[in-house]
Order: C-alpha cells, then sequence, then structure tokens
C-alpha cells in the first residue's frame, strides 16, 4: 500500500543514488505521475470543503483536508527539491567543463534543462564580457596555480591548437605537451588533456 508522497521521496533518492556530479536521465513519467497525484488530492479537497459548509460532520472532513494539503505540499517540496539539485548539479558543470553540454550528460536532459543551461550559459558569457575592458573568463582558474607552466597529455586527437604567444601544436592522442597553464586550462576542463603534473 503507497502512501501520499511515496512517489516524491523515491523521485529524491534515485537523484541522491547518483554521484555528486553526476545526473540520472530526468523521470518525466514520475513526474508526471507525482502532478497528477497533486491535482487528484487537490480535487477531493475542492469536493470535500464545498460539502464540509453544508454538512453536520463538516469538522471530520476537514481533518481529511489538512492531511491531503499537507501530502500536496510535501509533493511540491519534494518536486522542487528535485528540479533545483538538477540545476545545481548543471551550473557546476558550466563552471567545471564550459558552455557545451558532454552527450552523455545531455541525453539525461529534460529539453527544458537544455534550454535553462543555454540561457545560463549566455548569462554568465554576458556578465564576463562586461568586467573590465576585454572581460575576463571566471570559470577559468577556480584554483589558485603553483605553477605558470604544467605537462599535460592529450587524451584524444584534437588538431591544431594555437597559443597566448602564437605558436601552433599540434594535439594527437597520447602526446605530451609543457604548456602554460592558461593555454591549457579549458581544454583540461573539456577532457581533451589531462595534466600530468
Amino acid at each position: 500500500m503507497s502512501m501520499f508522497g511515496d512517489r516524491a521521496v523515491e523521485l529524491l533518492k534515485e537523484l541522491q543514488r547518483c554521484e555528486n556530479r553526476e545526473l540520472p536521465p530526468y523521470n518525466d513519467d514520475e513526474v508526471r505521475q507525482i502532478l497528477e497525484e497533486v491535482r487528484a488530492l487537490y480535487d477531493q479537497n475542492c469536493s470535500e470543503a464545498a460539502e464540509a459548509g453544508q454538512r453536520e460532520e463538516g469538522q471530520l472532513l476537514v481533518a481529511g483536508i489538512y492531511a491531503r494539503h499537507a501530502a500536496i505540499e510535501r509533493n511540491k517540496r519534494c518536486l522542487l527539491a528535485y528540479i533545483y539539485t538538477r540545476m545545481q548539479r548543471l551550473r557546476l558543470t558550466r563552471w567545471n567543463q564550459g558552455s557545451i553540454i558532454p552527450l552523455e550528460l545531455r541525453e539525461a536532459l529534460h529539453d527544458e534543462e537544455v534550454e535553462w543551461f543555454g540561457k545560463y550559459s549566455r548569462s554568465l558569457a554576458t556578465y564576463m564580457q562586461s568586467i573590465g575592458d576585454s572581460g575576463i573568463d571566471l570559470t577559468q582558474h577556480l584554483k589558485p596555480p603553483k605553477n605558470l607552466f604544467i605537462e599535460v597529455r592529450c587524451v584524444e586527437d584534437y588538431g591544431e591548437m594555437e597559443t597566448e604567444d602564437g605558436h601552433t601544436i599540434q594535439l594527437t592522442k597520447n602526446s605530451q605537451h609543457f604548456l602554460r597553464r592558461t593555454d591549457c586550462e579549458q581544454l583540461i576542463q573539456q577532457g581533451v588533456l589531462e595534466q600530468i603534473s
């Protein structure tokens, strides 16, 4: 026998079971069923509230109305927590990996989450461009660097990359390079390069 709100709690548990930065596929069916439960509880409350004023045992109906209203509020809080947690993880993805959603993550997102990610990325980019004369990329240098140059290994074939000083480097799989941190930090975040030392 399932209680009011059980589906909403299971939805949150599903999200909690995933690792901190991973997102399970958006559970559209479960969200839809929770919303249908909320509508059914609301409709039942409306009909009983109308009857409560007309019948002598109206006080007995009020207790049921309160219980259903509490279940509605619980479902609403759980759905908001589900959506908020997913948005926070998407926000972290933007800061850590850049403005392009990784393919495996995109498959787990709802269309409106993809739209939200795009709007958030544009807002962040607009803000970063408005700082100073030429803008500042706030997503880089999240930790203060210990060295200006780092050794990196290319994880996949990337092609040519131009450094800040104008040199061109060919990035092929398993090639190693000694580069300025500022030249390769974005590629490290995207998973194209990995830091060796």
